[in-house]
């Protein structure tokens, strides 16, 4: 789906995935299935690799 964003339930119970508009990014949703009130983080968390672990890898020749 563009323009949505997916977040599970924090509810260890339900674990349901929930998606949600772009615009509802920062704001505070509740889960359909459970009624938990889950919040909707504010930007895209990317994973990237720290300076750290690539200087380690790099020493390892």
């Amino acid at each position: 789906m563009a323009g949505s964003i997916r977040v599970i339930c924090p509810n260890l119970k339900c674990r349901a995935i929930l998606s949600a508009p772009d615009h509802a990014r920062g704001r505070m949703v509740r889960c359909r299935m459970c009624g938990m009130k889950v919040k909707i983080p504010s930007t895209a968390k990317v994973k990237t690799e720290s300076s750290s672990q690539v200087q380690a890898e790099g020493d390892g020749k």
